[in-house]
């Protein structure tokens, strides 16, 4: 069985880069320039920044569903950043490259399980979760910052 991950949308975001800085700090945000490149992944390219480029740091609502798993987290995205074009069964490098944790969803929004695996290890951890046919889709977080990383489904 094959997956997709999927990026966030640009044209979602775009707006936020011709905001001033006061602006974005009233929305919760913070524009920043990248210091450090592994570092900075962009949930749009879904590629780490590079070292000089320009992202803003926002609150995201990766689980917008009602249920008590209902939550968001911080992520971050590059200005002029084309969205990932991936195929399915596809693992970007900004998720080989670090440690994951996996976490199962149901028809009802419920977490049913979850895992923590090396980043090269997620393609079978996806492959193996969604053989269970209650699972309908995967959130990925990186682990160590537990910022919110992709949405998967089935393909």
């Amino acid at each position: 069985m094959s997956f997709q991950i999927h990026s966030l949308p640009h044209d979602d975001y775009a707006p936020l880069f011709v905001l001033s800085d006061e602006d974005l700090e009233s929305q919760g945000a913070k524009r920043m320039t990248v210091n450090a490149c592994p570092g900075t992944p962009c949930r749009i390219s879904m590629q780490d920044a590079r070292i000089g480029e320009s992202v803003i740091l926002l609150n995201y609502q990766h689980q917008p569903e009602a249920s008590p798993y209902q939550a968001s987290h911080a992520i971050f995205v590059r200005e002029g950043a084309r969205p990932a074009e991936l195929a399915p069964g596809d693992v970007p490098e900004v998720i080989r490259s670090r440690l994951i944790s996996v976490r199962l969803f149901d028809e009802d929004h419920m977490m049913v399980d979850a895992d923590v695996v090396d980043g090269i290890d997620v393609a079978q951890a996806i492959e193996t979760a969604f053989k269970d046919p209650g699972i309908r889709y995967i959130h990925l977080h990186n682990a160590k910052p537990g910022c919110f990383a992709a949405k998967v489904t089935r393909a």
